[in-house]
């Protein structure tokens, strides 16, 4: 019998019960399928790892002799450690790709991963296993060959296999942020394919116990002066920004379940609470009748209980199966990884475990009262509630206010657990629609800051390692360019080490180095200036002396630092070439930029990109992100109508009775929809004001997510609170609307009879 009262109760409050249902749902789908996607990339890139054996660090030396490995060897590196030899070459094809070669030893540290063809063969001197995006993108297969040259030399190789490296699951070339595999790629060959007499191993592949930071110190105490860097694992440049990317996926994952979980109990709360009191008759009927208080007690949490478990099950099932399939397409455009599959974690059970007791502790909460009553009592109607008067109605102005204004005052303080909840879900609309918009102009805001605030050229023209300073200097007279100079560095202050990137400014005001407002600041030749994330993550400021690097160079530089600088994308040091030369460094060009859009080829130029192309690399880059934002502000809105109709269907149907009277009294329908509306308008703007703040924190953590690369601080532009405050009115206003309408068709006789 309880059952079947269960269901008629169901379906007679059908939009509140189905606002629980799909709120549960939602929480464990977004969960659950953002959840599921990053927890898929985790698995897939460890596994890859796994299987190929991933370093834990790289050592860059030009003196890898049998002496220098013996002395590794006693670091602890035991036997898990590989020589090879890494040179950058050009492919022969007309638009000069660059391959970066690898000459290995053994392949079992970071090896080469088969797609198709012959497992790599270390004694095979005319073999080269290549990239699968260049050779897909190339068009080439096992059994072509394909000709490097290098150095002095030019190497014509058969492809043997096709496959992925685990050092490659980000590629890009300096000119791009996104990958153009038919302009880049990577191949492994022997080291017996070498055509020197002997191989001059430069990289060290290396696996070790203990941590990255004490393998580092043994390194630096023991074999200072006899290799020029050390990489760990997190800071190798493919497994970072893979690492960065699965961060960001991974709070955006985290956000979402938080508030729907938080908005589902409370409209439950609120439902629940709503109905006891409806039912308090049937209540006390059902006590007299002989039911035991365990038994109607736990009929009723069997409201919240069913629909939270159905709404959650749904969510686990539906979520990985959909949303990974959004995210893969775009990511896998990026991103090289044998596998892209969404993976499973007890974390999403765990979540709907907790909403699922949290939907019954929150009932029981709600029809818990009722049953220290005894039957006569509860089949009573309750008592309407006493409103005494305050300090607030005893000051001389409250008499002078509206009739409006007294009456929804009292009625907020009469009822303040129904005006906290409406409340509570207005914050929660407001605080994702201002993070999500807040998100979108943050990444616009990004762009702008990088390809038209700072970055002026039209043309960035990356120099041929083995042009000469003639050859340069020719092409950027005729392109009327200004040289520049960008370098990878490792920066160090007090033990704690940050790779970043060096920027040599020859005179050029087509790069101009920005404060965090966009406002242009002059380093002069003499100054050294570091990015502001770059000073935050070192803990240093001006004044402050730093020691710093060249990756390949053992040769370490203290500098002081003159200024602090902004940059959204690239973080280290900004200095003029001058500066560069006082410090006993040599200026070497890496690139020509230029107003002027080259399409010409030169033989000193290795790649031209123009900003147009940089721009749409960028757009490719964050198109996961972007993804992400929409999904947000998608259900962020959703979240918003289906808070705001219930909470305005609760309301309204709580002071039905005081309507109704009102309606008696003689008030035109006109006056009680504007008491209803001003009473919402009341909950909305209080809502909104507090959910900003909120949402501000909620965009703090999503920036902060965003990596070591990264720099932008959460702001909240007057549009972002424009729309917001349009999506969150006008949605309160409709629902008020629908429901004031109600009013004319109101039963007068029906609401007021309770009271008999």
């Amino acid at each position: 019998m309880l059952k079947k009262k269960m269901i008629r109760d169901i379906r007679k409050h059908k939009t509140q019960f189905l606002s629980i249902f799909l709120m549960a749902f939602l929480g464990v789908f977004v969960f659950a399928g953002v959840g599921g996607e990053s927890v898929g990339l985790e698995v897939n890139v460890d596994k890859f790892y796994d299987d190929t054996n991933l370093a834990d660090g790289w050592i860059y030396s030009n003196y890898i002799n049998d002496l220098f490995l013996d002395q590794i060897y006693c670091l602890g590196a035991t036997n898990q450690m590989e020589r090879q030899l890494v040179v950058d070459s050009v492919a022969d094809f007309s638009n000069d790709p660059e391959i970066t070669l690898h000459f290995v030893e053994n392949n079992t540290i970071s090896k080469f991963y088969l797609i198709d063809g012959a497992p790599l063969d270390i004694n095979d001197k005319n073999g080269v296993w290549l990239d699968k995006s260049f050779a897909d993108a190339k068009g080439l297969k096992v059994g072509d060959s394909i000709t490097f040259k290098f150095a002095d030399y030019k190497i014509k190789k058969e492809i043997k296999g096709i496959g992925y490296s685990p050092e490659y699951v980000y590629h890009a070339s300096q000119s791009s942020v996104i990958p153009d595999f038919s302009k880049l790629g990577f191949a492994y060959m022997s080291y017996k394919a070498f055509p020197g007499d002997t191989v001059p191993y430069n990289v060290l592949n290396v696996k070790f116990d203990g941590t990255a930071e004490n393998y580092n110190d043994l390194l630096d105490y023991h074999m200072g002066g006899y290799y020029n860097s050390f990489v760990e694992r997190s800071e190798h440049t493919s497994v970072s920004q893979f690492s960065e990317e699965m961060d960001q996926h991974q709070m955006m994952a985290g956000i979402f379940p938080v508030v729907f979980i938080l908005i589902a109990m409370l409209i439950l709360l609120t439902t629940m609470t709503r109905i006891i009191a409806h039912q308090r008759t049937q209540i006390g009927i059902l006590k007299a009748c002989g039911f035991k208080d365990k038994s109607i007690m736990l009929h009723y949490i069997s409201y919240g209980f069913w629909l939270v478990l159905f709404g959650s099950i749904l969510g686990l099932i539906i979520g990985p199966l959909t949303l990974p399939k959004l995210f893969y397409p775009s990511m896998s455009s990026t991103y090289i990884l044998p596998s892209w599959e969404p993976a499973w974690s007890m974390d999403f059970v765990y979540v709907a475990l907790a909403m699922i007791i949290m939907s019954v502790l929150v009932s029981y909460y709600a029809v818990k009262s009722i049953f220290n009553e005894n039957p006569a009592d509860t089949i009573r109607p309750k008592a309407p509630k006493v409103s005494s008067s305050g300090m607030i109605e005893k000051l001389g102005f409250f008499k002078h206010l509206s009739f409006n204004t007294r009456w929804n005052y009292r009625d907020a303080k009469r009822n303040k657990f129904r005006a906290l909840m409406t409340i509570i879900g207005v914050i929660g609309c407001t605080a994702l629609l201002v993070s999500a918009f807040g998100m979108y102009d943050g990444m616009n805001d990004l762009k702008e800051w990088e390809f038209n605030q700072i970055n002026h050229y039209d043309s960035k023209l990356v120099i041929d390692d083995g042009a000469s300073i003639s050859e340069v200097d020719d092409v950027a007279d005729e392109v009327n360019g200004d040289k520049i100079m960008e370098s990878a560095i490792e920066i160090e202050s007090d033990s704690i080490k940050k790779s970043g990137s060096l920027l040599v400014l020859n005179h050029t005001d087509l790069i101009t180095p920005t404060d965090y407002d966009w406002n242009k600041i002059k380093i002069e030749d003499d100054e050294v200036s570091i990015s502001q994330k770059m000073a935050n993550m070192l803990g240093v400021d001006v004044g402050d002396t730093v020691k710093w690097h060249i990756m390949g160079s053992d040769k370490w530089i203290k500098t002081k630092i003159d200024k602090i600088h902004s940059d959204p994308t690239s973080q280290g040091f900004i200095m003029s070439a001058d500066k560069l030369e006082d410090l006993d460094l040599n200026y070497t060009p890496t690139s020509v930029v230029t107003t002027e859009h080259v399409t010409k080829n030169y033989t000193a130029i290795k790649t031209a990109n123009s900003i147009k192309d940089m721009t749409s690399s960028w757009d490719e880059l964050t198109e996961a992100m972007w993804l992400l934002i929409y999904i947000l502000i998608f259900f962020a809105s959703l979240l918003a109508v289906v808070v705001l109709y219930n909470l305005g269907l609760l309301s309204f149907t709580e002071i039905e009775r005081e309507i109704a009277t009102l309606k008696v009294l003689g008030f035109k329908t006109k006056a009680l929809r504007k008491l209803l509306l001003t009473q919402n308008l009341w909950f909305t703007t209080i809502g909104y004001l507090l959910g900003i703040p909120v949402g501000y924190y909620i965009l703090k953590i999503m920036w902060e997510s965003s990596g070591d690369s990264f720099y932008i601080l959460p702001s909240i532009s007057l549009m972002n609170l424009v729309i917001t405050a349009i999506i969150t009115f006008s949605l309160s206003i409709l629902v008020n609307l629908m429901f004031s309408r109600k009013i004319k068709k109101l039963d007068m006789v029906e609401s007021l009879k309770s009271a008999e």
